[in-house]
């Protein structure tokens, strides 16, 4: 304004001067051109501002007279505005990042429990799609009737546990809970806790499982001695009391081996391997094989193709106790005249394969996932009739663990099995490459 009415005064006083000394005309004159020429001006700068306008993410026009400063101002505020938008806009980004990277599933709901955003987590748990899925109800797309019965309740002070199956029809448990959070909107937390379930559900079977085999042999040696405790001393045979004690000295051995075989997976899951050394599996093979031979009784037919050159690092008691295992499952399953093949080898990928082959009784299709499991036995009463403790597999695939070995199993029931134990070419060591 202060710059108009100064050019408007210098107009004036250009005219007075031209009035003064060409006539008032002149001056009068002098004074509507300028008038005039300001209009003009000032309709161009309005032009300017108002196509400025329709645009305002550019810088505005470089001059526009008295408009000047005012469109600094407005455009200071708006470059502090989009700062502060962009910042806020990253900080949004940041946060949904962050949700989505969150190990447990969110999904929000409105009013009407119908499904507003998921992140990627709960898109797994749920089986979700986002493109598909958003603006449906939840009860549409999460078909279980203790849910719907869970999400009505108005008031979630627990979670929800959820049994479900995955997209490859694997079993699921999911842990469920809903709040309401701000105004007629919901937020529904997934967590999958499969593993743990079934991390629970081993505990509770291998407790099971302890208290059941150890409370077998206690049985028998309570009978045992009470039996002999309550006879007169004169009533049993010399053969009959050595009988007895050695029955009870079986089962005595029984316990042992139990409480031995607890021990080493106990040793095998909380200690840390030791340092690695050059270990000779022939050896160690050999050892395993008079073991077997002397458990067989001359029973079965052994063969044997072992390379004496391939060795590898490893620890050499955990190795031995897992050779041994494998040849003595393969002599306890194996009928009599049966033949067992022990093998190790270095593969054509690279790898060392140490393999017990028998043409035993076989494993149905059934038991092979759970061979490895505590205690899991594919036929009870063979185990315990040839002296098993359920451990041997268990150790086994343990020991192939620490060693970064793979424990493998092909069998066919009634055609005999194979178990393989397959280092990876990191562990070998070759006598003839070191020579």
């Amino acid at each position: 304004m202060t710059k108009t009415l100064f050019t408007v005064f210098l107009w004036a006083l250009a005219g007075y001067a031209l009035g003064s000394w060409f006539g008032p005309h002149i001056g009068w004159g002098t004074l509507v051109f300028g008038l005039l020429l300001m209009v003009l001006v000032s309709g161009r700068q309005v032009s300017q501002i108002t196509r400025w306008a329709q645009d305002i993410e550019r810088a505005p026009p470089a001059s526009v007279g008295p408009w000047d400063d005012i469109l600094s101002l407005i455009y200071r505020k708006l470059r502090n505005d989009r700062r502060v938008i962009e910042s806020q806009e990253n900080d949004m980004k940041r946060m949904l990042e962050a949700a989505e990277a969150l190990p447990d599933g969110a999904v929000t709901l409105d009013g009407d429990m119908n499904l507003t955003w998921c992140n990627r987590s709960a898109r797994q748990h749920l089986g979700l799609r986002s493109k598909t899925d958003i603006g449906h109800s939840i009860f549409n797309i999460l078909r279980a009737p203790e849910f719907a019965a869970y999400a009505r309740q108005g008031r979630w002070n627990e979670a929800l546990q959820l049994h479900t199956q995955s997209s490859d029809g694997q079993p699921k448990t999911l842990l469920l809970q809903l709040v309401d959070y701000g105004r007629d909107r919901f937020l529904m937390v997934t967590r999958d806790i499969t593993q743990i379930e079934r991390l629970e559900t081993t505990r509770k079977d291998f407790v099971a499982n302890v208290s059941h085999e150890l409370r077998t042999p206690l049985t028998v040696l309570t009978g045992f001695l009470e039996t002999l405790q309550d006879m007169p001393p004169d009533s049993l045979s010399s053969e009959q009391r050595l009988r007895y004690v050695g029955l009870m000295q079986e089962q005595a051995a029984r316990m042992e081996a139990i409480v031995s075989d607890l021990l080493t997976l106990s040793t095998l899951e909380s200690s840390p391997l030791a340092d690695a050394e050059p270990v000779d599996i022939s050896a160690l093979v050999q050892k395993a094989l008079q073991q077997g031979r002397v458990l067989s009784r001359g029973q079965h037919v052994f063969v044997e193709h072992c390379d004496e050159t391939l060795q590898i690092e490893g620890v050499d008691t955990e190795l031995a106790s897992a050779i041994s295992n494998l040849i003595t499952n393969a002599v306890r399953y194996t009928p009599k005249d049966g033949t067992i093949t022990v093998s190790w080898y270095r593969d054509k990928d690279g790898s060392a394969v140490y393999s017990v082959q028998d043409t035993g009784i076989g494993i149905a299709a059934q038991d092979l996932p759970r061979l490895t499991e505590r205690f899991y036995r594919a036929d009870r009463g063979r185990s315990r009739a040839t002296g098993g403790t359920g451990l041997g597999l268990a150790i086994t695939k343990h020991v192939a663990m620490r060693h970064d070995a793979e424990l493998r199993i092909q069998s066919r029931y009634g055609s005999g099995s194979t178990f393989s134990l397959v280092f990876p070419p990191k562990r070998i060591i070759n006598t003839t490459e070191q020579a």
